[in-house]
């Protein structure tokens, strides 16, 4: 888990003006999502004042400013300058007020700008806070976009997940991470995977060794980052075990306290993984928009059992 970002991560990230601030300042660590429209306290209510919070100011905030006196002004934003206040920031490349910069100046702390309206600045400042401060669990596997799914292949060390990915890279699909899934849960029913850093477009092949996706296969056949949205387990065929014919089966796994839904495949010679992996991705959006074989085959087969049963 990031505990904190920097306040120039976000400024590089969303590209920000800095309308004043030092080195030292904009190292100042954001630890919150949570964003402060501080209406409220420029009347002079502090009581429940987020002070470790990025300060937004939209046109309302400045046009009710500019109508104080420039000591009162003055003597408000000072009050808003906290030891873990990370910054202040004026959306819509509004004037910021000379006092402003002032009391900000007093603290080291930065001010931002912005020429982005502020309901649009606040959404994207929250989506990346968002993101960044979440916290990580790692998961062993390898995660691929098939057709705008995106597929989680685990199972047995050896067993080919690897292998399958480069052949489904090789199909067109995309691959986000491969060995390890760096995921964190963006809400309470999306999961989200990403590569670690030093993982990020390469692919282990056993045999060869290590490659690099971009560079082989173009940029096309990598991504940043993908929501989970299926499993699929890859394990070694078994005479003795039976399998899941019909495909009634609604098994799940729950990673980062999110359930994802769970195919089991089973894996010998002759089958070709990658395209079964195709299917299952297509057939699982087909369920999700309200298409079931399954339930369309039960159907046909209660129907048939009742016409012999009449005759």
């Amino acid at each position: 888990m990031a505990e904190s970002v920097k306040v120039n991560q976000m400024v590089q990230k969303l590209s920000l003006e800095v309308v004043s601030g030092t080195e030292a300042g904009l190292q100042r660590a954001i630890t919150t999502s949570d964003i402060s429209r501080p209406g409220l306290e420029l009347t002079g209510y502090f009581n429940y004042y987020s002070h470790d919070r990025l300060q937004l100011f939209g046109s309302k905030e400045i046009t009710f400013a500019q109508r104080m006196m420039p000591e009162e002004r003055l003597m408000v934003l000072r009050r808003m300058c906290s030891e873990d206040t990370p910054a202040f920031i004026v959306s819509r490349g509004l004037e910021v007020p000379q006092e402003m910069i002032q009391a900000c100046k007093e603290n080291d702390i930065p001010v931002l700008r912005s020429p982005i309206s502020t309901s649009r600045l606040l959404g994207e400042m929250s989506t990346y806070l968002s993101s960044d401060l979440a916290a990580r669990t790692s998961v062993h596997g390898v995660l691929v976009d098939v057709y705008g799914l995106g597929v989680l292949i685990q199972g047995d060390s050896g067993i080919g997940k690897s292998e399958t990915a480069l052949e489904l890279i090789k199909r067109g699909h995309r691959l986000i991470a491969d060995d390890r899934v760096d995921v964190y849960q963006q809400d309470e029913l999306t999961l989200v995977g990403e590569p670690p850093q030093i993982l990020q477009h390469l692919i282990e092949i056993r045999g060869i060794g290590i490659i690099d996706v971009m560079n082989l296969f173009g940029a096309s056949a990598v991504r940043g980052s993908m929501q989970v949205q299926l499993s699929v387990y890859l394990e070694a065929w078994s005479k003795e075990k039976k399998y899941d014919r019909l495909g009634s089966a609604d098994d799940s796994i729950q990673i980062a306290e999110v359930d994802i839904p769970q195919i089991r495949i089973p894996v010998k010679t002759g089958r070709n993984v990658a395209i079964i992996i195709e299917v299952a991705a297509m057939n699982y959006r087909a369920k999700v928009m309200g298409y079931d074989a399954t339930k369309t085959f039960e159907d046909r087969l209660s129907k048939l059992i009742e016409e012999n049963s009449i005759e």
